[in-house]
């Protein structure tokens, strides 16, 4: 998207905590868009995933020969440490306690400026502005939860989070993909996490496997998006209710048994997470009950 940017002078990150927001999980620090290795979702099939692109980093093995249904491979590993998605409040709380003063008086101005003028206005609003100084403004840590309480201000719909995705930076794109669960219910922006998917950026990718995608991506497509966070090396943890949806789900246990004979043969390492993922599967479904807001109880 091309709009007016703030010169590197005026860069205020460092004077920022460094505690990334509750919920907003980043692969790493790098906010210009470098880890967009591929664009495309080369090495996902039918039948598996090949190791096209895959790499190695941060692996470790256990027993190079053994496949996934050997016994020698069958110790049980912890599960994913899967948070819950943290609401509107925690993200404006925890902004609150960790931006310095002048980080929250300009955070406070662009909420109330989204506010004011919601939706889209011309070529670009006044609150998508804000969406490209927030990491300016507020530090690398925290631009994520900005972007997303801006989002939220303006009451950004499918068409507006829709433009500033496929018109927006790397860092925008992403900060859209985490606003999903806050700002829409029904599938209409299955589009925007599907073409982050195709990507190769890990950033995109973790965002991409939020809660938006646990509610409403099918299961076909959504095995797939395990499979290629474990051969881009995003940690299984970032998939969220990845236990519920991977317990007793017989066809990803098969597709990651395909995908750790094939590093196998080649004389690569299978990835830890892998063997965590498929330790899931083997649990039993549970199905969630419904979710009520019940003003005399608590919600299920």
């Amino acid at each position: 998207m091309t709009r007016p940017r703030a010169t590197p002078a005026t860069r205020t990150e460092n004077a920022q905590s460094t505690e990334a927001a509750p919920g907003i999980k980043n692969t790493d620090r790098n906010t210009d868009g470098a880890h967009d290795l591929k664009d495309s979702d080369e090495g996902v099939t039918d039948e598996g995933v090949t190791d096209e692109g895959a790499t190695d980093q941060g692996v470790t093995d256990r027993s190079p020969q053994a496949a996934p249904g050997d016994a020698r491979a069958r110790t049980r590993h912890p599960a994913p440490d899967t948070a819950p998605t943290p609401s509107l409040a925690d993200l404006r709380h925890h902004l609150t306690t960790h931006l310095d003063p002048a980080a929250r008086t300009w955070l406070d101005h662009a909420l109330d400026e989204a506010a004011a003028h919601p939706g889209i206005h011309g070529p670009i609003s006044v609150w998508e502005l804000r969406l490209a100084e927030a990491g300016r403004r507020c530090g690398a840590a925290h631009a994520d939860a900005a972007r997303v309480l801006i989002l939220d201000a303006a009451r950004a719909g499918i068409d507006a989070l829709t433009r500033v995705y496929f018109q927006g930076t790397a860092d925008e794109r992403r900060a859209v993909l985490h606003a999903l669960p806050h700002l829409v219910s029904g599938p209409d922006a299955l589009p925007l996490i599907e073409d982050a998917l195709r990507t190769n950026d890990t950033r995109l990718l973790s965002a991409a496997v939020g809660p938006y995608t646990a509610r409403h991506l099918t299961g076909h497509a959504w095995r797939h998006a395990v499979l290629k966070c474990l051969f881009t090396g995003v940690p299984v943890d970032h998939v969220a209710d990845l236990p519920r949806r991977a317990a007793g789900d017989g066809e990803l246990a098969r597709m990651l048994g395909d995908y750790a004979a094939e590093r196998t043969a080649a004389g690569r390492t299978v990835p830890e997470d892998l063997h965590r993922v498929l330790d899931l599967t083997e649990s039993v479904p549970v199905t969630p009950a419904p979710v009520t807001d019940h003003p005399h109880g608590k919600e299920s």
